[in-house]
This record gives structure tokens, C-alpha cells and sequence, in this order.
């Protein structure tokens, strides 16, 4: 099966039926709620204090819910529009940046104390047109989410590398500009539940995390995660109440809007400004018969 990358870019792969589909898979939603709880154990922030975060390809937002379960503010930027825009549907906590890592970062430097990314970093490895090449992007990502983090701090990234020259070059670049660290890989005997991380270390760190973190060797290791997962599911399900009473407070009986059923040329109209919003040619123009009904003709 071709890995995704491999397929086309993140912005034309994640579509709007890719990124609804991505989003609503609870297979996914688990998987990225543990990867995300790994990384956060592996950077290693001060317990019980809030930290300011940046989501590494946030997507659709599920791992930025996991940083909202545990007391963090977060940035989140992503390249794909339709991941975005599902993420504003859910209405996560997040402020989010529709932009490609592989320009680099225009933040200020110290913003952040910590990052985390979460399936994202093998995709800068592929050229998606001539004027792309990965070692230069790779060197740009870099060394502007180095000037990104105070220091100390750390950046975690949880990837799939197709091959160990892969791991080579992202880890050269990372040393290039600047970082410490290296590789942590979760039960390495397993073909399904082997993960690799990238742990990269910013200034100097305190004298017992100046050492790169030990992978899990055992998957039995996660059963005392069942609390969080129980405690994940408990907020998840009221995140959902939430905004099923919000949409409650607009419907009336029978799922009609207040004062009637939803004004179709006003949607059309919206659906038409978020295309033009995102650059979509033959967008056609607004007039005076948008949105009319058509006669049947026999």
C-alpha cells in the first residue's frame, strides 16, 4: 500500500472527504491521542504548569485537544485548508496558521517552550515540485524552529521514515542548526506498535534530562494509560454535548432553523467566498440569479 506522501502533496492528499474521513476514524483519533501523550511525556515540561506550545502540522486538531486536556495553549500550523477548516468546525482551543513548514518559521525568537508533531515530518522529505528540494527545506524548518523555542526547551516529533538514509538527513539537519538529541523508538520488536520519535534538545538542559529518553520495550508499559484514556473519553464526550447544545440553540423542532430552513443562497454565497479564500480558480461570479431554483423542463 503507497504511503500517503508518496501519493501527492498534504494539501491536495488532505481534501475535504480526506480530512472528514481522517478526523471522524476512531481508530485514528486513539492512536493520535497516544502518540501525542508520548510526546509530551518525552519533552519533558515542569509538572503541573501551563506551557505555550506549537502543534507541527496540528491538522484537524486532535492532538491540540490533548494539549487542551492537559492545561497547555498551543499554536497549531498546517498546510492542508480542508484539515483547518474542520478544525475551526470542531472549534478547538488552538490558534491556528494555515502555512508550510518547510519555508521556515516567522515567530518571534524564545516563543514557544516546547513543540510536538505528530505524523508530519516525512513529508518534507518529498519533492512535490522542481523547485522543492527536501535537504533545503529540511535546513530552513530547522533552524527557524530553533530560533521558535526558548531555551532550554525541547522538540518532539513522531514520524515514518521510509528508510534509515531518511533518519540520516533529518537528524543531520537537525544537528545543523542547532539541536541535541536523537532517536527514541517505542517497542522496536514490533512491526504494529513500533513508533519512532525525534527528541531534540534546545540549550543546556538539567543535568537529569540532559540524556536522550529510553524507548518502551513492552506494550503491557501503556496499561497504565487506561485512566487517561477513560478521563480523554469523559471530556471528549462533553466537548460534544457542548456543541450539541450550541446547535440546539439554533434549531428549532423538526432540525428547522429559527424562523425557518437555512437560506441556501446565503450558504452558497459562504461556500463561494472560502473557495476564492483559497485561491480556487473558475469560481463563478455572484449575481442576481445565485442560488435560483432552475424550472423542470419536460
Amino acid at each position: 500500500m503507497s504511503r500517503p506522501e508518496e501519493i501527492s502533496p498534504p494539501e491536495i492528499f488532505y481534501g475535504d472527504t480526506e480530512a472528514s474521513k481522517y478526523t471522524s476514524n476512531s481508530r485514528i483519533q486513539t492512536i493520535q491521542a497516544q502518540m501525542t501523550e508520548r510526546a509530551l511525556e518525552l519533552l519533558a515540561l515542569p509538572p503541573d504548569e501551563s506551557a505555550f506550545l506549537l502543534d507541527i502540522g496540528c491538522g484537524s486538531g486532535l492532538s491540540g485537544e490533548i494539549l487542551d486536556e492537559e492545561g497547555h495553549v498551543w499554536v497549531g500550523v498546517d498546510i492542508a485548508p480542508s484539515m483547518l477548516e474542520v478544525a475551526l468546525e470542531r472549534e478547538v482551543e488552538g490558534d491556528l496558521f494555515l502555512h508550510d513548514i518547510g519555508q521556515g518559521f516567522g515567530f518571534r525568537p524564545g516563543t514557544f517552550d516546547g513543540a510536538i508533531s505528530i505524523s508530519v515530518l516525512q513529508w518534507l522529505l518529498n519533492a512535490d515540485s522542481t523547485s522543492h528540494s527536501p535537504s533545503a527545506r529540511l535546513t530552513r524548518f530547522f533552524t527557524t524552529l530553533h530560533a521558535s523555542l526558548r531555551n532550554p526547551s525541547r522538540a518532539v516529533f513522531q514520524f515514518y521514515p521510509s528508510s534509515d538514509d531518511q533518519v540520516t538527513m533529518i537528524t543531520a539537519a537537525a544537528q545543523r542548526a542547532g539541536f541535541g538529541g536523537g532517536i527514541v523508538v517505542d517497542y522496536p520488536n514490533s512491526k504494529k506498535a513500533r513508533k519512532m520519535y525525534l527528541c531534540l534538545m534546545v540549550g543546556q538542559q538539567q543535568p537529569d534530562q540532559s540524556r536522550i529518553p529510553q524507548g518502551l520495550q513492552h506494550e503491557g508499559q501503556v496499561d497504565n494509560k487506561r485512566d487517561k484514556a477513560r478521563k480523554r473519553d469523559e471530556i471528549q464526550n462533553e466537548r460534544r454535548r457542548r456543541r450539541d447544545d450550541k446547535a440546539g440553540q439554533k434549531r428549532g423542532k423538526g432540525g428547522k432553523v429559527k424562523g425557518g430552513q437555512v437560506n441556501p443562497k446565503e450558504w452558497i454565497l459562504k461556500k463561494k467566498d472560502l473557495y476564492r479564500t483559497r485561491g480556487k480558480e473558475g469560481v463563478p461570479r455572484d449575481s442576481k440569479y445565485t442560488a435560483r431554483k432552475r424550472r423542470v423542463q419536460f
